[in-house]
């Protein structure tokens, strides 16, 4: 699905869920159970706010007990640095190995090989659709929006 607002504009995969803090989720494997493997990654929208990627870390280990909130990792950017949150309940089951290569594709093909990292569980119970997700982001991009012109005055 075609998004845009203001400058930003993506396209938002229709079967994934959506998250507050602008992750994505999406089943690793499509015959999955609701306790099957989570594969997680970062909307366009979070990686814009982080800029261009230097580096990703994850502190969690394969196998262990996470909850959502946990943290599982950091992200930087040359904008920000971030924790990596679970956005789901289960178990890590690992980093995506492509990132010791590059973080390129994170960027280039975020909701694809881009991914962060997979669990095996259930996820967030609020988690949004897509249609969900447009109205975080719209609500979002309103507030910089608002934030902008308060501080151009």
């Amino acid at each position: 699905m075609h998004y845009k607002r203001a400058t930003f504009a993506t396209q938002l995969p229709v079967e994934y869920l959506y998250t507050s803090s602008h992750s994505w989720l999406a089943r690793a494997d499509q015959r999955a159970t609701a306790d099957g493997v989570w594969r997680v990654g970062y909307t366009k929208f979070a990686l814009r706010m982080l800029g261009d990627l230097v580096d990703v870390q994850f502190e969690a280990q394969h196998g262990a007990e996470v909850q959502t909130g946990d943290i599982v990792g950091t992200i930087e950017g040359f904008k920000a640095i971030s924790d990596i949150y679970c956005v789901g309940t289960g178990r890590f089951a690992g980093a995506n190995p492509a990132l010791n290569r590059s973080l390129t594709q994170v960027v280039e093909n975020p909701y694809e090989i881009g991914w962060l990292y997979e669990f095996c569980g259930s996820s967030d119970p609020r988690a949004v659709d897509v249609d969900g997700y447009r109205e975080l982001l719209d609500a979002t991009i309103d507030r910089i929006l608002e934030k902008q012109q308060g501080t151009s005055s």
